[in-house]
């Protein structure tokens, strides 16, 4: 039975043990001001109560020799201080300080987040645990896969209209590298636009050249080009659909060569029942799940109408809403057992970039554990988000790791399940950790990651001991 206080779940990391690691500095003040005093106290035995300056005028031999020992000792404590608090090439983990992506391990990169106060870089997850390679053999409907909002709306994607584009982002880095991280659903808002479909945000069901993104098949045949290369992986594609030129969406997808991927409507469970094992969707090439918005399409172009299939929370701030999840007015109610796949939106009606890193923290996993809840206690199956990378350690992905653990083997993430195990038969893991990373092939190219403008990030320890070392130094000379 899964545990609803498992949702209650936020991401701690215990600090090391070391006391140095604690409090550098504070340790450090206290051993100048022995230092100081023991200069003061040496002039007052000498019946010579003065300032420290005059002391070195009379005492300039002990006053050399202390200060170079005291300056050697600065260098041990600077170098102890180092290696105590940090880590470099690639073996930092999550919430470890950074200074470049390299630092940070596989599956991570190095970023922060100052809407909760967290602006020195550190080691952010960056990579989903795929779940069938974990558990396999189940249905489609019992594993919860990333979906990002807008998948399309990118941040500095180069305009194709020559207009200058003003409208909202949603996203970070490209479809291929969403793919390449985990990502395996992607909402597209497709319309008709310059004699084409077009990827675009709309205005009363238009699209103007101002909000348009790109031709709609340029993103599927990163999808086709993907699917390609990962022969065993699934995808799935939920269109906001404006296209009205007949028998749009059947050229488009046959022109971009996902036809050959696509799961026949006819295969679809119409009542609720369990959907095709995975593996049997791998060996019959039925890969690509396509959903459009349009009811009349399923009858026209064999395009599954998303709300006879999906149950779906409200989008926008409706879904953000702490302690509530009304279901999206064109879906059945989210305890509806007519439909055995529920999408579950976690993002606000208005993105903003720096915010995504709090939102993704602990309300995205209490808000997990109120719409399992509305749902009747049914997992999503999809969680669509925006800014899926961003967050103050875990985010997206230890929630998603949190859920299937839950439901594919009893866990409190799918790091702790055992193939062939019983249910509830547990890795003795720490919690939390990071999760088996089976998918090392993303990249990402978004702003949150740190570049070049992370080598030259100083630390405040490093500088307090280089100012007070400065007039030992000048002393030495």
């Amino acid at each position: 039975m899964i545990k609803n206080a498992l949702f209650s779940f936020k991401y701690r990391v215990s600090i090391r043990p070391s006391f140095l690691y604690l409090n550098p500095l504070f340790l450090f003040l206290l051993l100048f001001l022995f230092f100081f005093f023991g200069f003061i106290e040496l002039c007052i035995s000498e019946g010579k109560i003065q300032i420290m300056l005059a002391c070195f005028t009379d005492h300039p031999g002990l006053c050399r020799a202390t200060a170079i020992g005291y300056f050697l000792f600065l260098l041990f404590f600077s170098f102890f201080i180092t290696i105590s608090t940090s880590c470099s090439n690639g073996n930092c983990q999550v919430l470890d300080s950074c200074s470049q992506p390299t630092d940070c391990g596989a599956g991570l990169y190095c970023g922060n987040c100052p809407s909760l106060g967290k602006t020195q870089p550190f080691c952010i997850r960056g990579v989903a645990t795929i779940p069938t390679s974990v558990i396999g053999g189940l249905p489609f409907n019992k594993y919860s896969w990333l979906v990002t909002h807008n998948s399309f709306s990118i941040v500095d994607a180069p305009s194709f209209t020559g207009a200058q584009r003003m409208t909202f982002y949603n996203q970070e880095d490209s479809v291929t590298n969403q793919l390449r991280n985990g990502v395996r659903g992607l909402m597209l808002d497709m319309y008709d636009f310059e004699g084409d479909i077009w990827l675009c945000h709309s205005f009363q069901g238009q699209c103007f050249n101002f909000t348009a993104f790109q031709p709609a098949i340029n993103t599927l045949r990163e999808v086709e080009a993907f699917l390609s290369q990962n022969p065993s992986e699934i995808v799935t594609i939920i269109i906001e659909d404006y296209v009205h030129t007949p028998k749009g969406l059947t050229k488009l997808f046959t022109n971009a060569g996902l036809d050959k991927y696509s799961f026949p409507v006819s295969k679809m469970p119409k009542k609720g029942e369990d959907w095709p094992i995975v593996n049997e969707m791998v060996q019959a090439n039925h890969r690509l799940l396509v959903f459009t918005s349009v009811a009349s399409k399923e009858a026209e172009e064999g395009i599954a109408y998303q709300w006879k299939y999906i149950l779906e929370n409200g989008a926008g701030d409706p879904g953000i809403k702490p302690g509530s999840c009304p279901n999206r007015k064109e879906s059945r109610p989210l305890n509806s057992k007519g439909a055995s796949l529920f999408l579950m939106n976690y993002f606000p009606t208005y993105p903003v970039e720096a915010d995504a890193c709090k939102e993704h923290s602990a309300p995205l996993a209490d808000m997990i554990g109120t719409c399992y809840k509305a749902a009747g206690n049914m997992m999503p199956n999809f969680l669509a988000v925006n800014f899926y990378m961003r967050s103050d350690g875990g985010g997206v992905f230890f929630d998603l790791d949190s859920m299937n653990g839950q439901r594919l083997c009893g866990c409190t993430t799918i790091a702790a399940c055992q193939a062939g195990a019983p249910f509830g038969s547990c890795k003795n893991i720490s919690v939390p950790t990071t999760s088996p990373v089976t998918n090392t092939a993303g990249s990402f190219s978004g702003s949150v990651q740190f570049s070049a403008s992370a080598s030259t990030v100083y630390y405040p320890n490093h500088l307090a001991i280089g100012l007070f070392s400065f007039p030992w130094m000048m002393f030495l000379l």
